[in-house]
């Protein structure tokens, strides 16, 4: 199989389901930043120290992927039962109760903090950030095609996750930095 098929060279791709869209239509750039936010995942997973479990991360990726499939199903198609992905809200519950994990050892917020700390607390808040954009643009796309509540959910939540793991990596080999006014 080759990888590339020429069928994308005039601007247009297809969603699942075959319909073809230009390539600056919004569920692109929905999906298309949840990709990127994946990849940036898959860097954290690279940098975490040994013995940190990258499980949940690599889950978590999995989960991604399912979620920009959501984005690309061209829910106007005949076929789009046959195609769609189920995402399920027990996702969310999952990332909910990480989230509170990670934060019971923590120590209560007083300021706003920066990105950075550890190398790896900072790929956390650029995972937060492009996350945070991903929404931007599910809401985007919310306004001219079906975006189901349950990812919206399910993205939200993942921003804070970041947010809370930077915190949590920060605290384990680095230090958070707190935002001062100028």
């Amino acid at each position: 199989m080759k990888i590339y098929t020429k069928t994308g060279d005039k601007g247009q791709t297809s969603l699942i389901g075959g319909r073809r869209i230009s390539k600056d239509d919004v569920r692109l750039e929905a999906y298309g930043t949840v990709d990127e936010l994946n990849s940036w995942v898959g860097c954290l997973v690279a940098e975490l120290p040994a013995g940190h479990d990258k499980t949940f991360l690599i889950r978590m990726q999995h989960v991604l992927f399912d979620l920009g499939s959501t984005l690309a199903l061209d829910t106007e198609s005949d076929d789009a039962e046959q195609y769609g992905i189920d995402f399920h809200p027990s996702h969310t519950a999952t990332l909910e109760a990480e989230i509170d994990r990670l934060s019971e050892s923590l120590p209560p917020l007083r300021s706003f903090v920066l990105p950075g700390g550890t190398r790896q607390a900072a790929l956390c808040h650029l995972c937060r950030t492009v996350c945070r954009r991903a929404e931007r643009r599910m809401y985007a796309m919310k306004t001219l095609h079906e975006v189901p509540d349950k990812v919206l959910a399910y993205v939200n939540r993942l921003s804070d996750y970041f947010f809370v793991l930077a915190r949590s990596l920060n605290q384990t080999g680095g230090h958070e930095i707190f935002y001062v006014k100028s």
